[in-house]
């Protein structure tokens, strides 16, 4: 019998989809399968995740990969998982929900953030990397005891989205410094739980108790779990690392590793970071999040303000009564063919909200009967470039030291060659993109070679100059593009807070 090949499996659970994909030993993707990630209920403040559902979705695309491997003779060697950091996945003290997650883009308990005073908020940001808003766990922790006494009372683990998947594959809480370094958890001078984030929304020090030991990103937790094993198809015993949070899971699988690297990842969030020496005081962003290397994280600002806008766009150019969306590919066609600045017509990118901008959401600004498909395309991608340019302003601004390097472009932005292009024009430098499909999962997974202490490369990236994109003609067009959005993105506060009073009555 033929001796399989070795490979690595890395889980994605993003809030669109969810994806499961294999690696070789050189990092090499051999296949992906994926699924949406389910939902109970999405408001416009409320975003439920069903727990159960989201667990059989990952059962069900690990058997249905592990099938593909075995075909083309391959055995995974280990598992790590990815996945949206902050939100609240709470469970009882058998790993049962207590009820149903609340996703990092929810904003009910955005009043909770509203109480913290000014010097409070600020000592978080000082001692943590991070400053409060709406989604932490912390906040929905306190939103949870105030809305739902008995699921407070019952709630053993407070867990990220990874540490629930990985949870359910191992039987054990567990919880990685990642993701709780980016939900303002974590001490950046001493890398422990710190009391801070509770008291500042006043709950008690002892609901530090509700946080699961801190590991390593590439610790193992444990191997698969008989159960886990029987509902995928792994073999019982597959060692499962800690995993990380899927903002560091890309920028790896991007290739962002050394001190000064930035990465810009166009997904259903907007992720831009830049990775600095691991000490405080961190620089002045939104979130900071523990690398697996010890001596370095990444300093980022995020919003859920990027590629969701133009899935919106595609999904919204269907007949109410069908299923599905018009191929993003054909409407980028499209857009190629419309002028920089899309004849006048500017979005304002927040279909899915802004923890920025509690009221905000998706703007179309200049709209007429001149504006066709194409029209509106252009305006979302550029609309998207430019929020993406706002929050790497501010990343620039925060004292993190950026690098001459081009930037890693990733995501949906990455593999259109228009989009690429307005990014270069936009930020008034070069991108270089990254094709690879699936980051999260290829970060993920290229920490398991390390962890299970295989002699394997590093793995590496693409870094040819034929994939750098430079500022083009069109820099000059998106110089007054840039102002022009800056001055309506600070006029339209109260025009947001307007029309939500009109649609909440």
């Amino acid at each position: 019998m033929t001796t399989p090949h070795i490979c690595y499996l890395g889980v994605d659970v993003g809030l669109t989809a969810t994806k499961a994909a294999a690696f070789d030993i050189e990092g090499r993707e051999l296949v992906v399968v994926h699924a949406r990630t389910p939902r109970t209920s999405v408001t416009a403040h409320r975003h439920d995740v069903d727990m159960p559902a989201l667990a059989d979705t990952v059962m069900s695309l690990l058997g249905e990969i592990t099938g593909k491997l075995a075909a083309d003779g391959y055995a995974p060697a280990g598992i790590g998982v990815a996945a949206h950091g902050n939100g609240l996945y709470p469970v009882d003290e058998a790993l049962r929900p207590v009820g149903p997650a609340i996703a990092s883009s929810d904003s009910r308990a955005q009043r909770i953030v509203q109480a913290i005073p000014p010097e409070g908020a600020r000592r978080l940001a000082e001692e943590t990397g991070s400053i409060p808003w709406a989604a932490q766990p912390s906040v929905l922790l306190r939103w949870l005891r105030d809305n739902d006494a008995d699921a407070y009372a019952a709630t053993r683990w407070a867990l990220s989205c990874k540490d629930w998947v990985t949870s359910q594959l191992t039987g054990v809480a567990s919880a990685d410094y990642s993701d709780a370094s980016a939900s303002g958890m974590v001490a950046l001078g001493t890398r422990a739980y710190t009391a801070t984030a509770l008291e500042l929304v006043g709950l008690p020090a002892t609901d530090l108790d509700r946080f699961p030991p801190l590991r390593r990103s590439d610790a193992v937790v444990a191997g698969l779990s008989a159960a886990a094993a029987a509902r995928s198809g792994l073999p019982e015993g597959l060692p499962v690392i800690a995993g990380c949070m899927d903002c560091v899971a890309a920028t790896l699988g991007a290739g962002g590793r050394e001190v000064g690297d930035g990465t810009i990842v166009v997904g259903t969030w907007a992720i831009n970071g830049v990775v600095v020496p691991a000490r405080a005081p961190a620089p002045e962003v939104t979130l900071s999040a523990f690398m697996p290397d010890p001596a370095t994280m990444l300093a980022m600002e995020v919003a859920p303000t990027s590629a969701a806008n133009l899935e919106w766009l595609a999904c919204a150019g269907v007949a109410h009564d069908q299923v599905g969306s018009v191929a993003a590919a054909e409407l980028l066609r499209e857009a190629a063919t419309v002028p920089p600045g899309a004849d006048g017509l500017l979005f304002l990118p927040f279909v899915n909200g802004s923890p920025e901008h509690p009221s905000a959401s998706g703007t179309f600004l200049g709209i007429s009967s001149n504006h066709r498909r194409g029209h509106l395309t252009r305006a979302v991608i550029e609309g998207v470039a430019q929020y993406h340019r706002v929050q790497l302003d501010r990343v620039l601004a925060s004292g993190a030291d950026v690098g001459d390097r081009p930037w890693r472009l990733a995501g949906g932005g990455a593999r259109s060659t228009v989009w690429a292009q307005i990014f270069a024009d936009v930020l008034g430098r070069p991108v270089r993109r990254q094709l690879t499909s699936e980051l999260g999962a290829r970060g993920v997974a290229s920490l398991l070679p390390g962890a299970l202490a295989h002699d394997v490369p590093p793995w590496t990236v693409n870094d040819e100059d034929d994939l750098c994109v430079y500022p083009g003609p069109d820099r000059a067009a998106y110089l007054a593009h840039s102002q022009v959005f800056d001055r309506c993105l600070a006029g339209m506060s109260s025009v947001w807070s307007e029309v939500e009073r009109y649609s909440t009555t």
